[in-house]
């Protein structure tokens, strides 16, 4: 599949509202050549701050900012934005409902060679937790520039997430418009659902393919809204399939998977298999060496998917 860069879509959109909202300033913490910020750096150099390497101050200049109308924009690296800063965050954006969007780049333990001091798998928890605060992980580059230009007119906090790599591009010749809230089914199938987020969307729909394969119809869900979550869709996917697999490059602790969880064991109680990073730190190395490492490659997927349908009889029995 073609591939195409996340935060490209991102440097790339920020311009494209730039010249049409005067009110859009951008912020960054002197990553902005990684973050892609440096896009509209150069074509509205008088709209953009870097703030240094000093996130918690970039946060409450965000916040300040957007007390005085603006529509700031906030960038840096993932384990940066949401650890060194959570309690700006928390403080002086989510308390305060204010209309500040945090762009963090470099999610997961895609992040790669810099290891597991950089590999911020704790993020989305953070930031879910938080009341008032939007929860989006993109699928693809066609989705961020769409999730950007969305919340560029919703007013309230976001936290959107992206990735250092190219992602596989799944929407494109495709009709859809990214919905704050709303999960998209990406594909059919009526014997287990998988729900993913971010780059595991590409996983998920490989993984469903190789079931195929098999014999075996897979739902793929891409929950590209982790807060709010799209309950709906879950719900109707555990009574139509039975059996759900959630993942995801993040700590299964606090991300997609328990929020499919609570939804689940709340409403409509179904045997879930979450995937991602299971209570632990990232390690260094290369992306797709990481990938196999944690198993989260389409076939690590498609054999969990495989154990879940085999042992559907016994958690059926167990669930009842």
């Amino acid at each position: 599949m073609k591939k195409a860069s996340v935060r490209e879509a991102y440097g790339k959109t920020l311009v494209e509202l730039g010249e049409k909202n005067k009110d859009i300033v951008v912020l960054d913490a002197d990553l902005s050549g990684s973050t892609k910020t440096q896009m509209f750096a150069q074509k509205f150099p008088e709209r953009f701050f870097n703030m240094g390497i000093s996130e918690q101050d970039m946060m409450g200049t965000a916040a300040g900012l957007a007390a005085a109308g603006k529509i700031p924009f906030a960038s840096t690296f993932a384990i940066f934005a949401t650890g060194r800063a959570w309690e700006q965050i928390r403080q002086s954006i989510a308390y305060a409902g204010l209309n500040v969007k945090i762009v963090a780049s470099h999610g997961g333990i895609t992040v790669g060679d810099d290891g597991g001091s950089h590999q911020a798998v704790e993020d989305v928890a953070l930031m879910r937790i938080l009341p008032n605060m939007t929860v989006i992980v993109p699928a693809d580059a066609i989705e961020m520039a769409q999730v950007i230009r969305l919340i560029t007119e919703y007013y309230g906090p976001v936290y959107v997430r992206s990735s250092r790599l190219s992602f596989p591009v799944i929407y494109e010749n495709k009709n859809y418009s990214f919905k704050i809230g709303k999960g998209d089914i990406v594909r059919e199938g009526d014997e287990l659902t998988i729900i993913a987020m971010g780059l595991m969307v590409h996983h998920a729909l490989a993984a469903a393919s190789l079931l195929a394969l098999e014999g075996v119809e897979t739902r793929v869900i891409n929950m590209s809204t982790i807060k709010p979550i799209d309950e709906e869709i879950i719900i109707e996917s555990a009574q139509k399939t039975g059996l759900i697999v959630t993942v995801e490059e993040h700590s299964i602790v606090g991300g997609l998977g328990s929020a499919v969880c609570e939804v689940v064991s709340e409403t409509y109680p179904v045997p879930v298999k979450r995937m991602g990073i299971k209570d632990r730190f990232g390690i260094s190395g290369k992306p797709e060496k990481l990938l196999s490492y944690f198993k989260l490659t389409p076939q690590d997927i498609a054999q969990e998917a495989k154990n879940l349908l085999n042992s559907k009889p016994r958690l059926l029995r167990a669930v009842n």
